[in-house]
């Protein structure tokens, strides 16, 4: 490897390490001024803040004023500031004062017991509380820097061989590389920086989210259309059960006429038949009636003892019998 080459890629690296430098120093002079009692000069206890807004240990700002006169009014020992304020009425630390809690990303330059970052910076790859992150807007040379939400996976940006900051993406081996990475083991693959293949892999992802976007809707267009057809079904559908309804009622109306009908008809036929019938019950009954009168009066004639008697009658008794079995 060319020494100009290598000293083109470690260039930015060593201007990375000054403005971390530079950051640090003015980051621990911050967190100096920002958490610290100007009291006790210690990291600060049970923060609490006055009407001017500077911050103190709850008992160091109360054992200052036990010190003055008891007439209720109370300077800041900073600014000199009276405040007619009681011992009672301190307030708590503001905001910026919040130290980080288990779940919290703290700040990595505080010192001591650190407040909760409010950034992290991909550049630095550390994360900032509000008053260390002041530098990134006041010194230019941060400019561009990248700062994102606060993030506990910074580390996964180092290059685990080199310790630097991996800007570089290997397109052959489809990982992301630190600049001595391009010129080492990388050393002849395609490799661009991360933000030139973000950028093509944004616009490729926003090529998928568009056509995922059209498919979505012309999905969306088809649920659309199957929900008409599914209306459209049910309508036939139930318009076919109304007019079934319709014919089938009709059907019935004209099947109680028929029963009627028939009813009405198989009643006045037996009404006749059975008419027709009593009579000719009535006819037989009379002729059994008579042919009984007969047989009674040619039994009596049977039992007549008188000769004479017996033939003067049995001719028109016997006449009357053979006249009926012709009738």
């Amino acid at each position: 490897m060319r020494r100009g080459s290598t000293a083109a890629l470690t260039a930015p690296l060593r201007r990375s390490l000054t403005l971390r430098g530079e950051m640090e120093q003015k980051a621990v002079q911050l967190d100096r001024e920002t958490i610290s009692c100007p009291i006790c000069l210690d990291l600060l206890k049970d923060p609490v803040t006055t009407a001017c807004g500077h911050s103190y240990c709850k008992n160091c700002i109360k054992d200052h004023w036990d010190t003055e006169d008891e007439k209720g009014i109370h300077s800041c020992p900073q600014c000199r500031k009276m405040e007619e304020l009681k011992k009672t009425g301190l307030q708590a630390a503001p905001a910026d004062l919040c130290y980080a809690g288990p779940e919290d990303v703290a700040c990595d330059v505080c010192t001591g017991r650190k407040l909760r970052a409010v950034k992290s910076c991909l550049f630095c790859v550390i994360s900032f509380c509000e008053k260390h992150l002041q530098p990134h807007f006041e010194i230019p040379a941060y400019g561009k820097h990248k700062l994102v939400e606060p993030s506990e996976k910074l580390q996964e940006n180092i290059c685990s061989r080199h310790d630097e900051v991996m800007k570089m993406f290997c397109r052959t081996d489809q990982q992301c590389i630190c600049y001595l990475c391009s010129v080492d083991e990388h050393k002849g693959h395609d490799t661009v920086s991360a933000a030139a293949e973000r950028t093509e892999r944004q616009r490729e992802l926003e090529g998928s989210r568009h056509n995922i976007q059209q498919r979505i809707q012309d999905r969306e267009e088809d649920v659309k259309l199957l929900q008409q057809e599914v209306e459209a079904i049910n309508g036939s559908a139930d318009k076919a059960v109304e007019h079934s309804e319709k014919i089938f009622t009709q059907l019935i109306c004209l099947m109680e006429e028929r029963r009627s009908d028939v009813k009405q008809q198989v009643r006045s036929q037996q009404e006749t038949e059975v008419s027709r019938v009593k009579e000719l019950q009535e006819k037989l009954e009379q002729e059994i009636t008579e042919l009984k009168r007969k047989d009674a009066e040619l039994k009596k004639l049977s039992h007549t003892e008188d000769h004479n008697q017996f033939l003067h009658n049995y001719p028109s008794l016997s006449s009357e019998v053979i006249s009926g079995s012709v009738g």
